[in-house]
């Protein structure tokens, strides 16, 4: 049974810990099993193929970002803060990592504010409008209605953490970017240690 986040939980009885708190085991896909205390706000999550210990699941605070008040999702990701950037505003990425993203029609790979276009989603093409880029941060409006800003942050001691930024009244797409910044995690991985 998957929870709101899209994580498998297993087996479905929850089991006592060293400690006694319960813990509960989730299952993101092939490679990846977590075992997470209920209400956490991060796990231990193995990543067998890279051996790394991703956060399950991002961390969301209200703060104000140059775009207003924002929702704001964010991932801890153990990749070059420029591998994950370039996921980010690279077009043709955008369907790798996006769950509401099944194709993008651009004209340009790499945006930048006033790049327009249209993406694919489960209720069709729909068009959008890049109304800001720069300093490894990106927004966009979609439809015509503000949508997300994408950002990367440089981490002390090596690596970055990924946001999204997400309109209060949109405040149930954060578990949507909460799976999107998992699967950039896995791309910036395998792009850092030597994949595509």
């Amino acid at each position: 049974m998957a929870d709101a986040g899209g994580y498998e939980k297993y087996p479905p009885e929850n089991s006592t810990g060293a400690v006694g708190a319960k813990r509960v085991r989730y299952r993101l896909n092939d490679s990846i099993e977590a075992d997470a205390l209920p209400n956490a706000r991060v796990g231990s999550c193995v990543n067998r193929r890279h051996n790394h210990q991703p956060h399950l699941p991002g961390r969301v605070r209200l703060e104000r970002t140059p775009d207003g008040r924002r929702l704001v999702v964010s991932w801890r990701i153990d990749a070059p803060r420029d591998v994950v950037w370039d996921l980010l505003w690279d077009t043709e990425r955008w369907a790798d990592w996006g769950p509401s993203v099944r194709a993008v029609d651009c004209p340009v790979r790499y945006v930048e504010a006033g790049t327009t276009g249209r993406v694919r989603t489960p209720v069709g093409w729909v068009p959008f409008e890049v109304t800001a880029c720069g300093n490894y941060r990106w927004s966009w409006d979609v439809a015509g209605l503000p949508a997300t800003g994408h950002r990367v942050e440089a981490s002390a001691g090596g690596g970055c953490e990924a946001s999204f930024e997400v309109p209060p009244l949109a405040a149930p797409y954060t578990v949507v970017c909460e799976r999107a910044l998992g699967r950039i995690e896995l791309l910036a991985l395998d792009r850092a240690g030597g994949g595509n």
